[in-house]
């Protein structure tokens, strides 16, 4: 326990001494012209990418593969090509990536004259990569799981395996089965998968390195997707019952003729639905990263005005950044659980039964 404590603490200051050093020089008049802009910062590192940035050196990336269609047809290669603004020739097209002016900035742009036109992207960028990353790990450990319990069938499983298995069954016996009652095994491999896909992309964006670092659930684009696969199950299944609440639903007559005012709020309420399940997995995620990098771009910005309050700032910016990183991954648990967990109400709700008040005094009197 001692040498575990020396280890840490050695590795604090060096991270403290090497911050410290890095936002003093940052401070030298030489590197002046070379000013932190905090915004093209956070919302580069927020953002998507045609590579992947490596670790403390941001001049260089890991390439990844550029596919578009172009005016004379299907186009694929390295983004190395068009790293530090190159301009890249592939037959009779110019490619490169749009710039500070350009109404395509950071996208990759063909360049006909003096005119930049931009082509049919099927690029696997950085987001691209790691949803692919992200279903590998996903379907590789919930099939080791599986393979487990086919070789053992009377064995828990401990370690990792145990940690995965007791996610599976919080979820299914505490959320899925009691929500949707005899409907849980028919709804629960696509609310199960959508609890793993998005703890694991939660947990490989608070990993600054490779495979780590996208911003998955901080993408809306992402977040809209999974809230559409959620909107779809909930709709295409369910039952009459359902579609008479929306369309027909049990109020006085004059709220549904001859002006169909709750139809309209119910219809509207099925869209309400996914939009609130987009926003709050992107904003939880988003914030998140924003704060991290935020009190990071600090030791920088206090750095510029004084080396002594740039030490100072090193160490705040560094205690509050790894309290903020546990937050982060007790949130990314939590983020999981909700969305799951409002998808299979939403699920049950299109799926009850219903019940007339009639049989509903009936079994109050049973009871």
């Amino acid at each position: 326990m001692t040498n575990l404590r020396t280890i840490l603490t050695a590795l604090i200051v060096a991270m403290i001494t090497s911050l410290t050093a890095t936002a003093t020089s940052s401070a030298e008049p030489e590197s002046a012209d070379s000013g932190i802009n905090p915004k093209e910062i956070i919302f580069e590192h927020l953002g998507d990418g045609y590579g992947w940035e490596v670790p403390f050196n941001h001049h260089h990336r890991i390439p990844l593969p550029v596919i578009v269609w172009a005016s004379d047809g299907l186009h694929c290669f390295s983004s190395a090509r068009l790293s530090h603004g190159q301009e890249y020739a592939d037959g009779n097209c110019l490619f490169r990536i749009g710039g500070e002016d350009s109404a395509y900035k950071g996208k990759v742009v063909e360049v006909v004259g003096n005119e930049e036109i931009r082509p049919w992207d099927f690029s696997i960028t950085k987001n691209v990569c790691a949803l692919f990353i992200t279903v590998l790990l996903v379907c590789g450990l919930l099939f080791w799981l599986a393979s487990y319990h086919r070789k053992h069938p009377y064995k828990a499983p401990r370690k990792g395996l145990g940690a995965i298995e007791v996610c599976v069954t919080f979820v299914y016996d505490g959320v899925v089965k009691p929500i949707l009652g005899p409907n849980a095994k028919r709804f629960a491999p696509y609310l199960m998968t959508v609890f793993f896909f998005i703890l694991v992309m939660n947990l490989l964006g608070l990993i600054v390195i490779f495979p780590g670092g996208a911003n998955l659930t901080g993408n809306i684009a992402v977040t809209m997707v999974l809230a559409i696969c959620t909107f779809l199950a909930t709709n295409l299944f369910a039952n009459r019952h359902y579609w008479k609440e929306i369309f027909w639903p049990e109020v006085p007559l004059w709220l549904k003729a001859p002006l169909p005012i709750m139809p309209v709020i119910e219809i509207f309420g099925m869209f309400t639905k996914p939009a609130a399940l987009t926003v709050r997995l992107f904003a939880n995620m988003m914030g998140g990263h924003m704060i991290v990098i935020t009190l990071t771009l600090l030791i920088f910005i206090f750095s510029a005005i004084n080396p002594v309050a740039g030490g100072a700032a090193t160490v705040v910016s560094l205690i509050f950044s790894i309290f903020m990183l546990l937050i982060d991954v007790l949130v990314s648990f939590i983020q999981a659980y909700v969305f799951t967990m409002l998808s299979t109400i939403f699920i049950g709700l299109a799926n009850e039964e219903h019940h007339s008040h009639e049989d509903k005094e009936e079994k109050q009197v049973t009871e």
